[in-house]
């Protein structure tokens, strides 16, 4: 099995490892996720748990969460691959 993912082990970037300017990167692309989600979220404060984090619902804060993690997580890569980190 292998020897059959050789070839793709060899086409897959070195990544960067984890450190304060990465730390900085996720944090900057979530406090940004969480200001579009305050502005555009329409019911922002929804059940299950209405205004768990500043007036955020649960629903709300796992969205927003997990869209500053996606825009981090390519802001990271896209920055590694260029150099800039």
């Amino acid at each position: 099995m292998l020897p059959l993912l050789a070839p793709v082990f060899a086409i897959v970037p070195n990544t960067i490892e984890w450190g304060p300017n990465v730390a900085v990167v996720m944090i900057i692309c979530n406090l940004l996720a969480f200001a579009l989600g305050k502005q555009f979220i329409q019911i922002p404060d929804a059940d299950p748990a209405s205004g768990v984090f500043l007036g955020l619902g649960l629903p709300a804060l796992i969205g927003v969460a997990c869209l500053g993690h996606i825009l981090g997580a390519g802001a990271i890569l896209g920055f590694a691959a260029t150099g800039l980190l």
